[in-house]
């Protein structure tokens, strides 16, 4: 690590200041002006291989070298610059050759910290260098951070390199395994993993959940004249004395708890409609009325963790897509830093909050004093405030000009950050009890509640919204007539009810991010890059707003538990968070921590683990029993994907869309049962004897020929996909035959006597005359084109479409870009457009019931991607960068130089080498 001090002589020049991201260099250079030169590094500058053409030569042989990381020394990481970062570099040396100061202003958390220390070790400066921090891009933070300049945090760039040299230690040791065992190009992490176990673990519960019936009694009462309201609705909440069983009374099979059994009366369909009938000619008498004072205090600010569940409630955002708008709005000078666990304001912010409760609510909602709000979230990271709008005044949403998802996010954030420092909501809350006596002389007790707001406080600025969409918001009522003890109504309605107990509800984003922080897993600034990564491996999909894990999910997570169980221990996994962040705050070495995590100190280390699994059955990972074991069946996940397979050998497919929860027995014996699960058999072809079946393939339904046994080796059976407007079930043989016989040859070009055929390719129908081709409007012009037709097209100029993409919905205006979205299908699939941005639909996602809010979410995550780097532009930047290599390059050395650092006083003694390598 480059030493401490952050300041050599000074030197004449501009002063550059560099950043992470282009937005944010503009917004700061804008605010900085003449003298300033500001640049974005673009992220790390420097990081360890991703793969092997990255590791340096000198280094290939080494037995760590795969890892990136010198296990046997002191776990010194390899850095390399990526090839693509070569010329960001490059560009950040010439400015800093012009200038007479460094300013390295990345974000003040740990990545923040180690991609300036990163900067500082590749650049080497010889100018005064100094480390600007600030948590709100507006004039006067900058100006301040200009001024009060502070040196590299090295807590920090130790706790960030710690959780980088971990996560790469735990998915470059445990991914090799899933590949060999379950699936190639699967991965491993050490909080994707937990997450998705997470997830399995509650569909188990819903698989093994079985509904419980239960029965109570609603009842109408009238109140009588002069009463306001008149009517209130009641529920029976016991018979003779005895409690009336309700859903949480039920274990999860479906049975009484034991606790309930002996004090809780269970009512069946039978005996609560008879005892509806018996109180219909009852009367009702009040025997007792409850009143309390209400009492609601505002929501704390926001932070990353509460923002991303409450833009998921009210706005319907992914966790990526509130973490991609929330960064372009602190970018550009509107919210304060959106990755923080603090909920704390500042004496600026709470003034400018309390400020604009005045104005805009009034005095009478003003507090006497500034609430203050603590953190509860343990171990709480450095730095920040909690997000807020920027500044020492707050702009409404109407004065900041911001449309789309930018207005929206912030208009959430600015009603939180207001509302906070508002009064109380005050009200009373009543509870009446009312009970008859039934013609068969049971007595039966009745219960309503309801509340009544009567200063509303910072409810008129701001409600949470709810995670259960039958669960009652703070802002509803529900008023009750004024009766009092002793009063008698009279029934208008008297009803038996019946009721079954409900599945745990799955994971959505919102709720899979409180219960990792609840858990203490992981940071709040990587659940968004979390969820995603789940999502994008194949083991999550959404439904709905729903993560409904798939069945690779499931072989992952046994795999796992089975044979690396502490590795995904939920508690496990929050001790090592504890342990980053005791290395933050400087109380623990790094490189002790690490060898106790891979060696092992008296317990079992990652290394001996990986090394020590023994013969792990693939097949019996990934086979999951369905039912009972007399009935079976299983579902097994395959190289194409997850089937049932039965006793008796027979195989089907499960479909993509269907839950595990969802595969009973009887579905595995229905999914059998289909043509589609097997060989359907159309006939037998004319010229070659063959039998021709039709089948469903991984890329959709296709016919083919069933070759005889005594065909030469390698011969391959003739396949053709079926038409759009063609179905399994339905597909003749004369369809199949003509599928076939195809590429269709039209004759020959009577000018150049090149053959012209008519072919179906993944692009769709096309002609095609040497090595040009033109696209067809429909499939079924193969068999009608004729050779005048399409060398009338041949005669056209190429276009780039493939085929003309009629949108086959058209959901409305994109929120963030205001350019109208529909859906289209490609190459892999229908996708979303907005004319500019493409995002394929995921699994779950129906092409007719696709809502507008979901598709901007998908189209804001591919957004928040960024474009796919191409390989031609790789090559091309290859090219150029050897023939600008010196001649020593040329034949092959590398230019590598390790940097030795010295640490803090309190750790002189542990040293840590850093090795930097540059490849030219």
């Amino acid at each position: 690590m480059p030493a401490k001090k952050t300041s050599t002589p000074a030197g004449d020049g501009l002063r550059l200041v560099i950043v992470e991201s282009p937005a944010k260099a503009k917004t700061i250079a804008s605010y900085l002006g003449e003298g300033y030169v500001v640049e974005s590094s673009v992220g790390h500058v420097r990081d360890l291989p991703s793969t092997a053409s990255e590791i340096p030569a000198k280094y290939k042989k080494e037995p760590w070298a795969r890892l990136g990381v010198n296990v046997d020394d002191g776990f010194a990481p390899l850095y390399i610059v990526p090839r693509d970062k070569k010329p960001t570099l490059k560009r950040l040396k010439e400015l800093l050759a012009d200038a007479g100061e460094l300013y390295l202003a990345t974000d003040e958390d740990r990545e923040g910290e180690a991609i300036a220390w990163h900067l500082l070790d590749e650049l080497k400066p010889k100018v005064p260098v100094h480390r600007m921090v600030f948590h709100e891009i507006t004039p006067e933070a900058i100006a301040h951070a200009v001024a009060n300049p502070r040196q590299i945090n090295e807590n920090l760039v130790d706790a960030q390199e710690t959780r980088r040299i971990l996560d790469r230690l735990y998915g470059y040791e445990v991914s090799p395994v899933l590949w060999k065992k379950v699936m190639p190009k699967l991965s491993a992490g050490r909080v994707q993993s937990v997450a998705t176990r997470l997830v399995v673990d509650r569909e188990w519960e819903r698989i093994a959940f079985r509904a419980a019936e239960y029965w109570d009694i609603v009842a109408d009462l009238d109140a009588g004249e002069g009463k306001e309201p008149r009517s209130m609705t009641v529920r029976l909440v016991s018979v003779d004395g005895q409690r009336v069983a309700q859903g949480r009374d039920f274990t999860s099979d479906g049975t009484l708890k034991s606790s309930s059994r002996d004090s809780v009366i269970h009512l069946d369909a039978e005996r609560s409609t008879a005892l509806a009938r018996g109180l219909r000619g009852a009367t009702f008498e009040v025997r007792g009325v409850e009143s309390k004072p209400y009492r609601r205090s505002p929501y704390a600010p926001f932070r990353t963790t509460t923002l991303q569940q409450e833009a998921a409630r009210k706005l319907g955002f992914g966790a990526a897509r509130t973490m991609q708008v929330a960064q372009r709005l602190y970018e550009n000078g509107f919210i304060t830093y959106m990755r923080t666990d603090s909920i704390t304001l500042s004496d600026t912010a709470i003034n400018a909050a309390r400020a604009q409760v005045r104005q805009l609510f009034g005095e009478e909602y003003l507090p006497d004093k500034p609430r203050v709000y603590q953190s509860k979230v343990k171990n709480a990271q450095e730095a920040h405030e909690a997000i807020r709008p920027a500044g020492d005044r707050f702009r409404t949403p109407a004065e900041t000009g911001l449309k789309g998802d930018d207005f929206r996010l912030y208009e959430l954030i600015w009603m939180r950050t207001v509302a906070s420092q508002m009064r109380d909501a005050e009200g009373r809350s009543v509870t009446i009890r009312v009970g008859a006596r039934a013609e068969t002389g049971e007595d039966a007790e009745f219960t309503a509640s309801g509340k009544v707001i009567t200063f509303h406080g910072f409810l008129k600025a701001y409600v949470e919204g709810v995670d259960e969409p039958t669960a009652e918001t703070d802002s509803s009522e529900r008023r009750l007539p004024d009766v009092a003890e002793g009063d008698t109504l009279q029934p208008t309605r008297v009803e038996a009810e019946g009721h079954e107990t409900r599945p745990p509800a799955r994971y959505t984003e919102a709720t899979l991010v409180r219960e990792l922080e609840e858990r203490e897993i992981g940071r709040p600034s990587t659940y968004a890059s979390i969820i995603g990564t789940i999502l994008d491996r194949g083991y999550v999909y959404k439904k709905g707003q729903a993560l409904v894990p798939t069945w690779l999910a499931f072989a992952v997570v046994r795999l796992l538990t089975e044979h690396f169980g502490h590795l995904v221990d939920y508690n496990f996994t929050a001790s090592m968070e504890e342990a980053l962040d005791e290395i933050a705050r400087g109380g623990s070495d790094m490189q002790t921590w690490l060898a106790r995590f891979y060696f092992g100190n008296g317990e079992v280390g990652l290394k001996h683990l990986v090394n020590a699994l023994g013969d792990i059955d693939a097949r019996e990972i990934s086979t999951f029993r369905i039912g009972e074991e007399k009935d079976g069946i299983v579902v097994r996940v395959g190289r194409y994907g997850p089937y049932v397979e039965d006793s008796e050998g027979r195989r089907a497919n499960v479909p993509e869309d269907l839950p595990p929860d969802e595969l009973t027995v009887e579905k595995a014996r229905e999914l059998l049962s289909q043509p589609a699960g097997t060989e359907r058999e159309l006939g037998v072809d004319p010229e070659t004897g063959r039998m021709i079946v039709a089948k469903a393939g991984r890329f959709g339904p296709y016919v083919t020929e069933v070759l005889p046994e005594d065909v030469p080796k390698g011969t391959k059976p003739r396949t053709a996909s079926l038409f759009r407007s063609m179905s399994l079930e339905t597909v003749t043989l004369d369809q199949a035959l003509a599928l076939l016989s195809l590429p269709r040859s039209l004759g020959k070009d009577p000018e150049t006597g090149e053959e012209v055929t008519a072919q179906n390719g993944r692009y769709g129908p096309y002609v095609k005359k040497g090595s040009e081709s033109r696209s067809l409007g429909s499939e079924e012009e193969l068999f009608t084109v004729t050779l005048e037709q399409a060398l009338e097209l041949f005669k056209q100029p190429k276009t780039r479409a493939r085929r003309a993409a009629t949108p086959l919905r058209e959901l409305g205006e994109d929120p963030e870009t205001g350019k109208p979205v529909v859906i289209k299908d490609g190459r892999f699939g229908p996708y979303v457009t907005d004319g500019e941005t493409n995002a394929t639909l995921r699994r779950g996602d129906d092409v007719e019931s696709l809502t507008l809010e979901r598709a901007a979410e998908l189209l804001a995550e591919k957004r928040a991607k960024g474009p796919s780097p191409r390989r031609r532009t790789a090559k091309r930047t290859a090219k150029k960068a050897a023939a600008k290599k010196t001649s020593s390059a040329a034949s092959g050395s590398v230019n590598a130089t390790s940097a030795t650092a010295k640490k803090t006083a309190k750790k002189a003694a542990a040293k840590r080498t850093a090795t930097s390598a540059t490849v030219e």
